[in-house]
């Protein structure tokens, strides 16, 4: 259904404050809850799930060093408000409602890592058979970020992520905090998010793929799905009214599917001062700003210049896009608020010192194929390494070693691929021949390998691998042993079958 641009204010999610706090530890309680919202002016409040009954959840604020210890409470109905396809992962022998909180980018022990089959259900009559506790604790002892939270429950993450469980969270740390940076109401989550609704203001999400056979299970799991209509912060094509100088964002693509690339329509340059894992080693000037599913960007706009003037955050649509697609919007800035005192805020040539990888001694190097196959019903099934999740675990890297990651892409579109526990640095990108592999399998390099591209130089744990290209990153597999996992963050891809567990051993482990 067709909705009216830039008519809602954008929102911004409420800090979420804990229960008790001292200097190195805080505790929150957190209850996913079912609960309606308007998400446009024009729509009837929507049935959502939310952390906190919010859409985005509230925004944890944490210190480097501050153990975060959260309960995740389950108080959702016993059915889905979506369609569930209990065809894949043994799903039809569990319960339909299953969630697990995964705090993405965060470097935490396994047990609190929101491992798939970790789940539980409400008020934890029933949990996963790796379910381990209800209080998830995270150290924050790594480099300050945006992060974000998001269900990741086995078989059923699009649809709980679909549902509205997502919420950004921020590790600051003293550095940053001194190098007078946009701060206070001039830095600003953007979460970006795609949803299509039905006339009652429900949301839309498709039953079975377009092309589905009588054959078919129903509801059937759908390859990808992009929604109709742009949301910021829970709302959809929101506008936000500004002053002329400097602003922060924290902007995290927590869409399923879709791919934002981000420019503003008079050409106005975006800054980005750091990506998934932080800083970047300094400011880089984009006129766009790619973003797959999951990948996060830390920008500064300069507005200082646009007294007076409207200016709109597009996402370019590509060549050959429908006319009648309407998600070259995002949303709309207005400057024109009166200018609260001077602009002191800075923008330091050096942001942080990042130390390369590249040194360190590789005890492995891990030839990993993306690949795509049907399954009995014919429907696509896209794996890793030609494996399916219930598979042996096959990678096994030794706690404290380096190990280089290869990711061979022979599908025909781009994967995000995300590593739970770790922050690493991308390598490279080097294209081949698909049809030729495809052919035969042999290898066929078609160029030189090309260096990550300066915005990707900083600390990653989500990189895209494009198509018929293999693309390189070096990891540091520390400072936990267990179990962890590795996927396409396409989350449709996610759930069927795109996504292995990984196992970092001891030293002296088989």
């Amino acid at each position: 259904m067709k909705l009216r641009k830039f008519i809602d204010p954008l929102p911004i999610m409420e800090t979420k404050k804990p229960e008790k706090r001292s200097r190195r530890n805080s505790y929150y309680e957190v209850e996913m809850k079912e609960f309606t919202q308007k998400l446009h002016r024009d729509l009837p409040p929507t049935r959502l799930w939310g952390y906190d009954g919010q859409f985005p959840g509230p925004t944890f604020e944490v210190t480097q060093g501050e153990t975060a210890h959260v309960k995740w409470m389950n108080q959702l109905p016993e059915r889905h408000i979506l369609p569930v396809d209990t065809s894949i992962h043994n799903l039809a022998s569990q319960p339909i409602v299953r969630t697990v909180a995964h705090l993405h980018g965060s470097v935490t022990k396994p047990e609190s890592d929101g491992y798939p089959e970790a789940w539980f259900t409400k008020d934890f009559k029933q949990t996963g058979p790796l379910f381990t506790r209800k209080v998830y604790e995270y150290p924050n002892n790594q480099r300050a970020t945006a992060l974000w939270y998001h269900d990741h429950a086995m078989g059923i993450t699009r649809l709980n992520v679909y549902a509205g469980l997502v919420g950004a969270y921020i590790i600051r740390d003293k550095k940053e905090s001194n190098m007078d940076l946009p701060s206070g109401e001039y830095e600003i989550p953007l979460l970006l998010l795609d949803r299509s609704f039905h006339s009652n203001g429900s949301l839309k999400y498709p039953t079975q793929p377009e092309d589905a056979s009588s054959e078919l299970p129903n509801p059937s799991i759908v390859p990808a799905y992009l929604g109709e209509a742009i949301l910021v912060n829970g709302k959809v094509w929101p506008y936000q009214e500004i002053e002329p100088r400097k602003y922060r964002f924290r902007v995290i693509n927590a869409s399923n599917t879709r791919t934002y690339q981000l420019y503003f329509d008079n050409n106005h340059p975006i800054l980005q001062i750091g990506s998934d894992g932080g800083l970047l080693r300094k400011p880089i000037e984009l006129r766009s700003l790619t973003l797959e599913p999951a990948e996060r960007a830390d920008i500064i706009i300069d507005f200082s210049q646009l007294k007076g003037k409207t200016l709109q955050l597009k996402n370019d649509l590509g060549d050959g896009a429908d006319p009648e697609d309407e998600t070259h919007d995002v949303m709309q800035f207005r400057v024109n608020k009166r200018q609260n005192g001077k602009d002191t805020s800075k923008i330091p040539n050096s942001l942080s010192t990042i130390k390369s990888l590249k040194g360190n001694q590789v005890k492995a190097i891990r030839k990993l194929k993306l690949i795509g196959s049907e399954d009995k019903f014919g429907r696509p099934l896209l794996l890793l390494d030609n494996k399916k999740w219930h598979d042996p675990i096959t990678e096994k890297p030794r706690l404290n070693t380096t190990e280089i990651w290869e990711f061979m892409n022979v599908t025909n579109f781009t994967h995000p691929i995300h590593l739970h526990l770790v922050q690493y640095q991308v390598l490279d990108r080097q294209p081949f021949d698909l049809t030729k592999f495809n052919e035969d399998g042999s290898m066929v390099y078609t160029g030189p390998a090309t260096p990550p591209l300066p915005n990707e130089r900083g600390w990653k744990d989500t990189i895209a691998a494009p198509s018929g290209q293999l693309t390189r990153v070096i990891a540091k597999f520390s400072p936990y042993t267990g179990d962890y996992v590795w996927h396409c963050h396409i989350l449709e891809h996610e759930d069927y079958d795109m996504m292995r567990p990984f196992k970092v051993i001891k030293y002296d482990e088989d």
